[in-house]
């Protein structure tokens, strides 16, 4: 199976053979959802969604222990 290295924490991660330019996968080192970006050799980047670091504008309000119900 082949394999590439995490650009999150340089460990080796696993690719399957099949696949393509715009798949997914997931370091088992850090948990980081990487993209395949290039074919031969395989190349990961990080996965980062456009528009959204993951967190909801409501989780950042929450987390500030601000209730915009009240306001």
């Amino acid at each position: 199976m082949p394999t590439s290295i995490c650009p999150e924490c340089s460990e080796e991660v696993f690719v399957e053979a099949e696949s393509e330019q715009g798949d997914t996968v997931i370091c088992e080192e850090c948990s980081s959802k990487l993209v395949v970006v290039g074919l031969d050799p395989f190349e990961l980047d990080l996965n980062e969604e456009s528009g959204s670091d993951g967190a909801s504008d409501d989780d950042d309000l929450n987390s500030y222990g601000y209730d915009d119900q009240n306001y």
